[in-house]
């Protein structure tokens, strides 16, 4: 691993090494700019923060609890596991973190209208939620794939009055969704905030994402300090473009005794080409306004993902982490979807805790790891989501197996 500082961020360019930038259509520049500056200078004024802070205390119900799962622990014998639960956030995911720093910035800068993209809907509920909140129109483009596995999410976005936009293109997944969005921004340039989920899109969003998001590390080390007298020895957490994982990892990026694993999809297995694992089974490439790795064919062209998970069935991953892996900062890992289901329903059995299927990949690589572990490791895994909006894919697939 190279020596440096792993938390000194993006250059003025936007750029985590060969990663990142702006790559858009140059009637977005002047949008992009100025919600850099806007970003910048709100980060910097304490009214700003404090009225984050407010929100995040009274309407996402912070700090959320830094749980040690006992049962786990005893099962695997090894390391002694904590859940950072996200899942406990209003809404039901850590989305909600970043959704409210943004729709902050878009009524400091004027903006009226809201869109965004989502995969599992959690994001798009969460934007649905602070765009009621603060009064503002809310459009959400969705795959048509992912609307029909995801209903209940979708009902609840509808409930809050977000329009929903079905995309058709492609596999109707979030990669669509994402371009559909992108597309509307550049039509409605003036009055539009483009709200991204994750920590990737064109410089600012993969920083301003993470930032936002890095609520949950610093949380994390406080509370493990308070609990134990010292920081984990590891961190995991689920990755698809990686924004719970960006959020958990970043405070801790330069303790170099902390080992940090992010967990891609690796739906029915790498070698069947049948996954979302850009970073075990891509190259880099440029997609969604940023450079990072992709799954592509050998002309460029953007592969399909596949995953269990609809918030992890996308073809890219953030900058920030492509340049972490280069770095081997961080130790990137895939596991399929019958490990990430096997996970999913033994969490269920053992802690009472139903998470999402996203969540499930992160405790899949915890179920092979900790019992490896001296009882006497720290491990911190992030439980990104609640497992409400799965139920019908996970009782289909219980289903199909009986």
């Amino acid at each position: 691993m190279q020596s440096t500082t792993f938390t000194q961020g993006a250059d003025a360019q936007g750029q985590f090494g060969q990663f990142g930038g702006r790559f858009v259509a140059e009637t977005l520049m002047p949008l992009i700019l100025d919600l850099e500056q806007a970003f910048n200078q709100a980060m910097s004024e304490p009214d700003f923060l404090a009225q984050l802070d407010r929100f995040h205390a009274e309407f996402v119900g912070r700090p959320s609890p830094l749980y040690f799962a006992e049962r786990l622990t005893e099962q695997y014998g090894g390391a002694k596991i904590y859940f950072k639960r996200e899942e406990l956030n209003h809404t039901g995911a850590h989305k909600i973190n970043n959704c409210i720093g943004q729709v902050l910035l878009a009524k400091r800068m004027g903006k009226t209208r809201i869109i965004a993209e989502t995969g599992a809907g959690m994001h798009g509920v969460a934007t649905a939620t602070v765009a009621a909140r603060f009064g503002l129109p809310c459009v959400v483009y969705m795959g048509a794939t992912d609307i029909e596995r995801q209903r209940d999410n979708v009902a609840r976005m509808r409930l809050m009055g977000a329009e929903i936009v079905p995309v058709t293109s492609g596999r109707g997944t979030l990669k669509d969704a994402m371009n559909e969005a992108l597309r509307d921004w550049v039509t409605n340039v003036d009055n539009t905030f483009y709200m991204i989920g994750t920590v990737a899109g064109p410089h600012p969003y993969p920083t301003m994402v993470r930032d936002f998001q890095a609520i949950i590390g610093r949380e994390t080390r406080q509370q493990m300090l308070a609990r134990e007298g010292r920081l984990p020895d590891s961190l995991v957490a689920c990755i698809g473009g990686g924004s719970n994982a960006m959020g958990l990892f970043y405070p801790f990026l330069d303790d170099a005794d902390v080992h940090i694993i992010g967990v891609e999809a690796a739906g029915h297995g790498l070698e069947s080409g049948e996954h979302a694992a850009s970073l075990k089974g891509g190259q880099p490439g440029v997609l969604h306004g940023n450079r990072t790795y992709l799954l592509q064919d050998d002309d460029g062209q953007i592969a399909d993902a596949h995953s269990v998970s609809a918030g992890l069935d996308y073809p890219g991953i953030g900058p920030e982490h492509a340049w972490l892996h280069e770095q081997g900062r961080v130790e990137y890992v895939a596991v399929t979807d019958q490990e990430a289901l096997d996970a999913f329903h033994n969490c269920c059995m053992k802690e009472g805790i139903i998470p999402a299927l996203e969540t499930a990949h992160a405790l899949a690589e915890v179920a092979k790891r900790a019992p490896t572990l001296p009882s006497d490791h720290l491990m911190v895994v992030c439980l990104s989501g609640r497992g409400d909006k799965d139920m019908p894919t996970v009782l289909r697939l219980m289903e199909e197996a009986q």
